[in-house]
């Protein structure tokens, strides 16, 4: 199939047809003006080297000469074929906190904004590897499904707020048990979950969770987000308060991180402000050897364009060489 990479310039064919229009509107005004000059019959006698047929034969083949010309200018490619594509890499689950806690500013802007930041730096570093995204709070859902595409997962990133989770709450088990379900069939290998969190866990078993993660050859990290002292969590221009009106604040549990990345095979990293810690994990995934994956992508179209310009220049030196005179029948006079 031929497809055009600029293919605006295809209605500079309409130009073809005014070419013959206007080529035969300047032949009748020359007509007038040989009748006006004398007769018709003896002006013709008086030119008997003019070829009229001549004139409009190179018409024609500088109308071809354009036409391959334009079709040039378009850039015409062929391609677009399923091919299959391989690659070496690890399938890394990001698991990110967008529970309210992760608005307090042990950071800065704030611990979610803060983790975004690294995240996004991480996309940058990565290359063959798979990446996908999960946001948790009080439940938690598939954002970016494990991809190798780094310009969507960046979109992705950058539309997650704490309102992207309706339900509040911190599931870090749920969470855990969700990125097990989005590997891909392909990984058995290099798989791992970063879980990134202040580690107020509420709702479930976290541990247990990494435990089975473990089993299934997945490693589970964790970093922590925040500061063991705790901060207060700003909302709608106040700050958070509970059912009592006491504010509350929001405290780093690292030990429930510790006991996951323990149960997970995996390490735990408290995040700073210079070194978030995904570097160092991601490090240590490195050192896990690498899944074979397979994919389909679209070959690259091959350019065709070259042909059709030398068709036009071949076909615009023919209509220099024709001329408009008649051509001597003899080569020797008598």
């Amino acid at each position: 199939m031929i497809h055009f990479a600029q293919a605006q310039y295809l209605f500079l064919l309409l130009l073809i047809p005014f070419f013959f229009l206007v080529f035969a509107l300047v032949l009748k005004l020359r007509q007038k003006r040989i009748r006006r000059f004398g007769d018709e019959n003896l002006v013709r006698q008086l030119m008997p080297s003019y070829a009229k047929g001549k004139a409009w034969v190179r018409l024609t083949l500088f109308a071809l000469g354009f036409f391959f010309f334009v079709i040039g200018l378009s850039r015409p490619q062929i391609g677009a074929k399923l091919k299959e594509h391989e690659t070496k890499g690890a399938e890394i689950m990001i698991v990110l906190d967008v529970s309210n806690s992760m608005l307090a500013e042990d950071y800065s802007p704030n611990r979610l904004d803060r983790a975004k930041l690294a995240i996004a730096r991480l996309v940058d570093k990565l290359r063959d590897d798979r990446i996908g995204l999960i946001m948790f709070a009080g439940n938690s859902f598939v954002q970016l499904p494990i991809t190798t595409d780094y310009v969507s997962a960046k979109m992705f990133l950058n539309s997650i707020s704490t309102e992207s989770v309706p339900v509040q709450g911190t599931a870090i088990g749920e969470a855990i048990n969700t990125a097990m379900r989005s590997f891909s069939a392909q990984s058995e290998k290099s798989r791992a979950i970063i879980v990134i969190t202040d580690g107020e866990n509420h709702e479930d078993d976290p541990v247990a969770a990494a435990g089975q993660a473990a089993e299934m050859g997945v490693r589970v990290f964790t970093i922590g987000v925040g500061s063991p002292e705790g901060k207060p969590i700003p909302m709608d221009g106040e700050l958070l308060k509970d059912k009592e009106g006491n504010i509350v604040v929001t405290r780093l549990d690292e030990g429930v991180l510790k006991e996951v990345a323990n149960a997970g095979k995996g390490v735990y990293v408290r995040a700073g402000n210079s070194e978030f810690g995904l570097n160092p994990i991601i490090d240590d995934i490195r050192r896990m050897e690498d899944e074979k994956y397979s994919s389909i992508v679209f070959e690259e179209y091959d350019e065709q364009f070259m042909y059709f310009l030398a068709m036009a220049l071949f076909f615009l030196v023919i209509e220099m060489l024709v001329g408009d005179r008649r051509s001597k029948r003899h080569l020797f006079n008598r």
